[in-house]
């Protein structure tokens, strides 16, 4: 189960949906298990830049930034034994800065918001990009599902 949350107004029903397309697309290509649950909400450069400081100590705006719910915190003890959905956690993408990167880039506006939805979604599945032979893994991976899904550049 994929929630949107909108704070900017600014995305279409048909983009919305295009995105739940992409991301149940790409729960698939992982094998995530049915019934699982993450959270995409978009944000002004505003919010995104107050999100990065607060959480990151990075106090610039982003294009996007996710928090994975299945990483234990300090003293923090899993639960087993117990049928819960699978929460994988929170994607929030500043909506400007995928306008801005997609005019960068020459693409359009959904082939940004997927490329960053993809990039977050991903994270949250223990992917990422902090040495060259993870970052070649991941943006490979997140380029076949865009392409595959026929979302591309």
């Amino acid at each position: 189960m994929i929630d949107f949350i909108d704070e900017t107004n600014e995305l279409s029903r048909e983009q919305i949906i295009e995105l739940e397309k992409l991301l149940n697309f790409a729960a698939e290509k992982q094998k995530v298990e049915e019934n699982s649950e993450v959270s995409l909400t978009f944000v002004t450069n505003d919010r995104i830049q107050e999100i990065n400081r607060d959480y990151r100590d990075k106090d610039t705006p982003t294009d996007v930034i996710s928090f994975a719910m299945e990483e234990l915190g300090e003293g923090e003890v899993a639960l087993s034994g117990v049928e819960l959905p699978r929460v994988l956690g929170d994607i929030i993408i500043s909506v400007a800065r995928a306008k801005e990167q997609a005019e960068d880039y020459g693409h359009s506006f959904i082939r940004e918001l997927g490329f960053l939805a993809v990039h977050g979604f991903l994270h949250l599945l223990g992917y990422d990009h902090m040495t060259e032979a993870d970052e070649e893994e991941m943006f490979t991976l997140q380029k076949d599902i865009l392409n595959e899904y026929g979302l591309t550049r």
